[in-house]
């Protein structure tokens, strides 16, 4: 006679154990087989580019890499390795900033077809040469600063020109044209100091300062900033000149200054 316990066995637990063991082989059927991706091993000397890194000149890498270019700004200065010539610009650009670099000549080139541009900065480049139609063809160009560079003379410059900083270059008088000034009715800031002018050239009405510091300047007439044969003529936009560091006695010229509405900075004894 079958024992108890073997009984209970049978009739209970053995149709558990295989009820467990469908319910696994059904779970394992559902799952996806995982592919096997054999990665290939790209560290291998061979695999490796180890030819050496070429070093482009400033001049040939694009611009808003080699410079910073914000919206209407691109700001190009002591740029490594060194920037030779104005590089391209966007189209949109307003503000150029090209200072410290070794920028030695500005061709008809290098802003042309540039309408949008209001302001330039090249100081303290190396600039000798200026092509004449370089800026001319500007026509919203406001503010031109060519300051510490080596410029024997200046090119024809935009009729909206607002301020025009010239410091520290090599200007003579015969190769700045007389008229050169005269015609830009909206100017009004003059930055001609430490240069080799041995005279003023004719200055515009719109004039508020005018620096010529540091020059080779030794004499002033009546026509200068006034008009000799008018004693009621009074030049209300002038507001400050410096005539100081010229071989160049103020005291002179009392009659030099009569329209003005304050006396130059400079020597008078």
């Amino acid at each position: 006679m079958m024992d108890l316990r073997t009984f209970i066995f049978t009739i209970i637990v053995v149709p558990w154990m295989l009820s467990s063991a469908a319910r696994t082989g059904y779970m394992e059927a559902r799952q996806p087989k995982k592919d096997i991706v054999t990665i290939p091993d790209y560290g291998t000397p061979e695999d490796l580019d180890t030819s050496p890194a070429v070093d482009p000149k400033a001049d040939e890498l694009p611009t808003c890499l080699l410079c910073v270019c914000l919206t209407g700004s691109v700001y190009c200065e002591d740029v490594s390795p060194e920037l030779s010539a104005v590089p391209a610009l966007p189209k949109e650009t307003a503000y150029v900033y090209a200072r410290f670099n070794k920028i030695a000549k500005i061709t008809n080139k290098n802003f042309a077809d540039m309408a949008t541009l209001k302001r330039i900065d090249l100081s303290g480049n190396i600039i000798s040469e200026i092509e004449d139609g370089a800026f001319s063809k500007l026509p919203n160009l406001e503010e031109l600063t060519l300051a510490e560079n080596r410029l024997t003379k200046l090119p024809v410059l935009p009729t909206k020109l607002i301020s025009l900083n010239a410091n520290f270059n090599l200007l003579r008088t015969r190769s700045v044209k007389s008229n050169t000034f005269k015609k830009l009715t909206r100017l009004a800031y003059l930055y001609l100091g430490n240069n080799e002018l041995e005279a003023i050239p004719q200055l515009p009405e719109s004039l508020r300062i005018v620096h010529l510091n540091n020059n080779n300047i030794t004499t002033l007439t009546d026509e200068t900033f006034c008009k000799g044969n008018s004693t009621y003529y009074i030049r209300t936009n002038m507001e400050e000149v410096r005539l100081d560091g010229n071989p160049l006695v103020l005291g002179q010229y009392p009659n030099s200054f009569i329209c003005l509405r304050a006396l130059p900075v400079g020597k008078y004894r």
